[in-house]
């Protein structure tokens, strides 16, 4: 079906097929629409057999397929690999890993006949409590849309399609339908819409999500300026726009602002409440107010898109994926998403090294978030499981104490129930569970002690800054701190190990312990990965892709999330472009650990800095040497500071990255970043202008390790 063809299918619809075609089916599995073609998936199109047209079929994954694992009278199982959340993902600061990434799910999407994945999600850390920030990369743009590009690359090589989400300022689950987000058009522009610019420009996504909260006072799904003058006119996107489920408030409206199709359909029956989209539009069309022409554009859009799909092509799909091969791809990923945070000679550890192992999350290990980023893996390899595959020397009595402890208590007073979207609901567990005389005597047969703070979060609601959350339980607390005390009295030493999907605070007990690893929520393969990098199998290469602060109260996103308190109604983001490190660099407010950091288990040094223009950009060259004693990976980061002429500006923004390949000892990488001089343009409200003046070229590793310094002026 080529261009031409589109026009006459167009041309032989009813117009009761047009309106029905820019509408999704409604949800899968109720009395609206019983059958779905694959079990778990959220949405469907509508079929039209007559003009050739499949129903297409899209599914949730920003860390893995999320289909149903089982389906009624079927023996079959159809697992999906989980991944590492995306806030690991962009700790790896590595494109390649994305890339391969995005093809292994694209294969299980492709192998499980869905066509579209709804992600990735490249929503900006605006502020850390978000209950979705696990899903999306970081609070820098240019590292947010780079990431996302090779992701996005990745799936699409599978001939399946991606979709960017959530089109846009979807910083916050409280009252995400309804709350309508106030941004100045250069925060927008510099730090919003910028991730989603890249990725398009780079990597050509299928399909985009329009958000479900108001932009300026529309709803994103309803906004013309946003979806056809920004999306269509300025970045020349050519795929087609779907609504986030159940978004906006106006079917019609939607289709007049530019988006394509109306998810997931029929809403008004699962919804009481809502209107029935297909209403809308019939209404706006018996009344002038909507155009067939208009209909037609927006059926244009999804047609050229369909045409490319799975589905459209018969493709016949064998519900078999090459999972094996994509769990190895989830380790590796897993790996090379690990952050070193501290580490004072207590890691790597050696084989014949005595670990005692504390703390609940050792056995509920924490894989991922809840909402539309679960996943259905065949297993999930806790971190005490890993340790014993893995062959590592751990207290073994230990162990089964924590395996009969949380066994007694999960059947007692903390059963677990089910939340709306099925997920387990664990009530948090006690973890403070040994008097000083007994941790004396784990201490005397035990050489490290390594304490495991988990976290959850997910859709539909946000974090709390409050002990059990962003902050410790004064019982987490008190383990880490009577733990490392015991073992540092008998001349041992301990490491706390982070298994959470967003910052919490670290300052009140960092002095505490002498290591501190960072380890996401890492999938599947959680515990090989922990196994690997504590016994120096991998060297830990990531770096953080988010600013870890020393308080909640120095985080600069205040509104959040927004007017009034209790129930908000709107959110300003009054600190505009000061989002993260942006914001601690540049109004000198020190962070627990920085945007960027991220220690190894061997030493860089940079030198040879060069810099010069070329035609229309600028080359950065460098040399990094692996100056320590194994080998490993360096992250180098580029960060440029602009003058400050008529448009105020942070002190420093990132403008490059680079991993370089494993070095050995003694060897060195020549590194060469080029930046466009284009890509070092401030919105001064109208345009985007690079101001004249000296501009500094910061490489470092990290936001403030800064290595090599250079100025050109321009």
């Amino acid at each position: 079906m080529d261009m031409l063809d589109i026009e006459k299918v167009i041309s032989q619809m009813t117009l009761e097929e047009k309106i029905h075609f820019v509408v999704g089916v409604g949800v899968l599995g109720i009395e609206d629409n019983p059958k779905a073609r694959v079990s778990g998936a959220a949405g469907e199109t509508f079929e039209i057999p007559r003009l050739g047209i499949p129903r297409t079929v899209y599914a949730d994954g920003p860390a893995g397929l999320r289909i149903d694992p089982e389906r009624e009278s079927d023996e079959r199982k159809y697992h999906a690999t989980a991944f590492p959340v995306e806030t690991m993902l962009a700790s790896t600061w590595n494109k390649n890993i994305l890339k391969k990434v995005g093809e292994a799910m694209g294969e299980e999407v492709r192998e499980y006949g869905v066509d579209v994945l709804l992600a990735p999600a490249i929503n900006i850390h605006r502020n850390p409590l978000c209950g979705r920030n696990f899903e999306y990369y970081s609070e820098d743009p240019l590292l947010t849309g780079e990431l996302a590009a090779s992701f996005v690359e990745g799936v699409q090589s599978q001939g399946v399609g991606a979709c960017l989400k959530h089109f846009v300022v979807n910083e916050q689950e409280t009252n995400r339908m309804t709350v309508d987000t106030i941004v100045s058009e250069r925060a927008l522009r510099e730090i919003y819409l910028k991730p989603f610019e890249i990725a398009i420009k780079k990597s050509k996504p299928w399909t985009v999500m329009s958000s479900y909260n108001k932009l300026n006072g529309y709803y994103t799904s309803q906004n013309s300026w946003l979806l056809t003058k920004v999306l269509r006119y300025e970045w020349q996107f050519d795929g087609f726009v779907m609504t986030d489920w159940f978004a906006g408030d106006d079917g019609a409206k939607q289709m007049a602002a530019g988006n394509d199709l109306i998810m997931p359909g029929k809403s008004h029956q699962v919804l009481k409440h809502r209107r029935n989209e297909i209403d809308d539009i019939r209404k706006a069309i018996e009344n002038g107010e909507l155009t067939e022409e208009v209909l037609n554009e927006r059926i244009r859009n999804i047609l050229r898109v369909l045409v490319k799909m799975p589905s459209f092509k018969g493709y016949n799909y064998s519900n078999n994926p090459d999972l094996e091969k994509n769990a190895k791809i989830s380790y590796e990923a897993g790996c090379e998403g690990v952050v070193l945070l501290k580490n004072n000679e207590v890691l790597p550890i050696s084989k014949d090294t005595t670990i005692a192992l504390f703390g609940t999350g050792q056995i509920e290990t924490i894989r991922g978030g809840t909402g539309s980023g679960e996943t259905h893996p065949m297993y999930t390899i806790n971190f005490l499981d890993g340790v014993v595959e893995r062959g590592l020397n751990f207290d073994k009595e230990l162990a089964q104490f924590y395996r009969a402890k949380i066994e007694e208590l999960r059947n007692g007073e903390y059963r677990i129930t089910r939340g709306q979207w099925n997920e387990e609901i664990k009530p948090k567990l006690p973890e403070n569970l040994f008097i000083v005389s007994q941790l004396e005597d784990i201490a005397k047969r035990n050489d490290v002690a390594i304490i495991f703070i988990t976290r959850i979060s997910g859709e539909g609601y946000d974090r709390r800054a409050e002990k059990g959350d962003y902050y410790l339980t004064d019982d987490e607390y008190e383990l880490i701190k009577n733990v490392s005390e015991t073992f540092h009295k008998y001349g041992k030493k301990s490491l706390v190990v982070l298994n959470i999907g967003s910052p919490i605070e670290v300052e009140s007990w960092k002095e505490l312990t002498d290591g501190i690893l960072l380890v996401w929520q890492p999938g599947q393969e959680a515990g090989r990965i922990f196994a690997d990098v504590i016994s120096g199998k991998v060297n830990p290469s990531g770096k953080l892709a988010t600013t870890f602060p020393k308080d909640y109260k120095d985080v600069p996103s205040r509104s959040f999330p927004g007017e009034p308190k209790e129930n908000p109604t709107s959110v300003t983001y009054d600190e505009g472009i000061y989002v993260g490190y942006r914001y601690y660099d540049t109004f000198r407010v020190e962070p627990s650990f920085e945007f960027g950091f991220g220690l190894s288990y061997t030493k860089f040094e940079y030198s040879n800095l060069n810099l010069y223009k070329d035609g229309s950009s600028i080359v950065v060259c460098f040399d990094v040497k692996n100056v320590g004693n194994v080998p490993g990976k360096e992250i180098t980061q580029l960060y440029v500071r602009a003058p400050r002429v008529k448009i105020d500006k942070p002190y420093q923004e990132l403008k490059g990255f680079f991993k370089t390949d494993t070095l050995a000892p003694g060897e060195m990488q020549k590194v060469k970043i080029t930046v466009q001089i284009s890509d070092l343009a401030s919105f001064d409200g109208e345009k985007w202008v690079v101001e004249e003046g000296i501009y500094e070229f910061r490489v470092g590793a990290s936001s403030r390790d800064i290595r090599l310094k250079g100025t050109l002026n321009l």
